[in-house]
This record gives structure tokens, sequence and C-alpha cells, in this order.
């Protein structure tokens, strides 16, 4: 956050001398001044969402560039863009001090999100914007290729990795093209699902969380034990190459199973694809061992298996258990599956609609 600010700042303080009012920010319909003030104004609403917990909508304030009641003039471009270097550094103050778990009310697409998901809004309103300025000016700008990747591996993990991360990042917001796909026209970011049971939050992980539990890290969470199971692990490979080929999509998922009392990792659960074209979908899960014995698999599994009936044309969840893993059967039938064949060596059971 604080280096996609100062990327801003360096850009537009550049370019202050020039007339911001009535030229228009690249393909925006609002001129330089007003996208600036823009800036400014989301970066400050997602520092009060997060400071103020809010739940159910904004948080009902705002900010302006104008000088205060006592008469003084309106910011000029210097002071505009020092508005911005300060909302900035408020966004990440509060970044940085907000809890893990703590998730407040954004819309896109699930109506939350957490201290990383503002963060990347923060940074994508940053560099996005910034973009729209300078190309309204004619000055060329391209932020450092990991802040732009950081936007993508956070709120658009379905979006296929493009030839850079910028030109990627661009194209997604319908600002550019890229060889070979579709220009885009409506768009949103999205952040990642939370589901809750009774005493877990069933957290969906993004292609950055994937791609940090494949290689071995702790993907942002403090884990029960000695961290992740082997199979949470394999799962997560599995993710990154999903997204490497465009096919993650956000809902369908592995998530990881938070024991809400103490805020520690026990394992993880999702599906191994988006379900197929006759309704059905594979779901797998793993457990570190110091929470074996507990039903936090059950739980975890009726929750999310019940999320994945509700939605429209999925039919089938199904399971598959090696023969001589007697534990996951007994999970799987306690959470109503019921075994539906026998290939070689695995048990196929089903929850169905």
């Amino acid at each position: 956050m604080e280096e996609a600010v100062a990327d801003c700042v360096a850009a537009l303080g550049a370019v202050t001398d020039r007339d911001w009012e009535g030229v228009r920010a690249g393909r925006l319909e609002w001129d330089c001044r007003e996208t600036a003030a823009h800036i400014a104004s989301d970066l400050i609403a997602y520092a009060g969402q997060l400071a103020g917990r809010a739940q159910d909508g904004y948080v009902p304030f705002e900010i302006t560039l104008e000088g205060s009641d006592d008469g003084l003039d309106a910011a000029d471009n210097a002071g505009a863009v020092h508005v911005i270097s300060t909302t900035g550094a408020l966004l990440a103050a509060t970044i940085r001090t907000t809890p893990r778990a703590v998730r407040a009310f954004h819309p896109y697409p699930f109506r939350h999100a957490n201290r990383e998901g503002f963060a990347a809004m923060g940074v994508a309103e940053a560099l996005l914007h910034t973009h729209d300025i300078t190309e309204g000016l004619g000055v060329r700008y391209e932020p450092p290729a990991e802040l732009a990747s950081f936007v993508l591996t956070r709120i658009f993990p379905q979006v296929r990795p493009g030839p850079t991360p910028w030109q990627t990042l661009l194209w997604a917001t319908g600002r550019g093209e890229l060889p070979g796909r579709r220009p885009v026209g409506q768009w949103h970011w999205n952040n990642n699902p939370v589901l809750r049971s009774e005493r877990l939050d069933l957290e969906g992980i993004t292609p950055a969380t994937a791609a940090d539990l494949g290689m071995g890290g702790d993907g942002g969470f403090a884990w029960a034990g000695s961290g992740p199971a082997d199979g949470t692990r394999v799962g997560a490979g599995m993710m990154v190459e999903q997204y490497e080929v465009g096919e993650f999509r956000p809902e369908w998922t592995a998530y990881v199973l938070v024991r809400r009392e103490d805020d520690l990792a026990v394992g993880a659960m999702g599906f191994h694809s988006a379900p197929d074209e006759d309704g059905r979908v594979e779901i797998g899960y793993d457990l570190v061992e110091g929470a074996r014995g507990h039903g936090y698999a059950t739980e975890a599994l009726r929750a999310l298996s019940a999320w994945a009936l509700a939605q429209d044309g999925v039919r089938t969840v199904t399971a598959v258990i090696e023969r001589d893993n007697t534990p996951s059967q007994n999970v799987v039938t306690r959470a109503g599956f019921t075994r539906a064949a026998e290939p070689e060596g695995e048990y196929v059971y089903e929850l169905r609609r």
C-alpha cells in the first residue's frame, strides 16, 4: 500500500504544473482533478471501513479537496497530491493494525473483505487512476510489476496471467488490450469468499495464498501444530495450476479452516474444480494432525457441501476416499454422504440435492 501510494504521488507530483481541470482522465468520464479526488476518497473510505468494522454498508462520511469553512481556497494540484499521500498513509496504518480475522463491508462480490483485500483494492485505485490521469495528460506511466501482480493475485483470481502483470491489469479493467483476448467491458474485482460453521471460518484462498502454501509457506495463517498438512499443500498447487490457465474460480477453490476461538488454521477443504456439466463437484480435505478427532472436518464438510448444493445447477457433491482410510470415510458418512461406487482401491461417496 505504501509503495503504491508513493508511486502514485511521484507520478502525479511530476505533473502538478499542468491544468487538470477539464482534461478527461483516460477513458473515464471524470477530469483529472476529479479523478485525483476519487483516489483520495477511496483510500480514506477503505480505511474507514476497516477501522469502523463496517458490516452492512459504507461508513457514511466523505472528504473533499476544497478548503474548510474558514474561506480557504480549494487545494491546488500539489495539495490534491498531498491529500492522496495522507489518505494513503491512513489506509496503510489501518491495514497494519487491523487483526487478520477482521472483515468489513465491501460489495464485490461477497459483501466483505479482509485487510489484504482492502490493501489490494487500495493499490488498484492508486495505480489505475494514476494511469487514467497521466494518460489524459499524455504522460507515460507504468508502476512496478510486483504491485500489479499483488492486485491480480488477490482480487482478480479469475483472470489468466498475461504477458506482464501491468498489461494484464489494464486489460482486466477495460483499459487496454491483450493479444487473443476480447476487450473487457464491465468488470469488478473479487474478494475471497468466507463461509461460517459452528466453530470455524472457511476462508477461500487466493492465488497468492495458494502459491505461498504450495511453496512451503503458511499462506498468511497461523497454523495449529507444525503447519499445513501435505494434502493442503498439494491442493494449493492444484489451485496455482488452475490460476495459470485461467480456470481458477474464487468460490470453487480451497478453503482454509480457521478456528474462531483462537484464529488458528486447522486444515483445508475445497473443490477440485468448478462443477461439471452434469452438476457434479468433487470435494477433498485435510486436517493438521493435532486437530483431528474434534469433529472439525465433519462440521466443515456439512457447511461447504450445503453451500455447494445451494448453488444453481449443482446437484451432487462427491468425495473419493481410499478404502483403507476409515477415519475419512467416517467423516463423509457423518456429513450425510452415502457410498455410490467402488472403483479399485477407492470408494466414491455422494451427497445429492
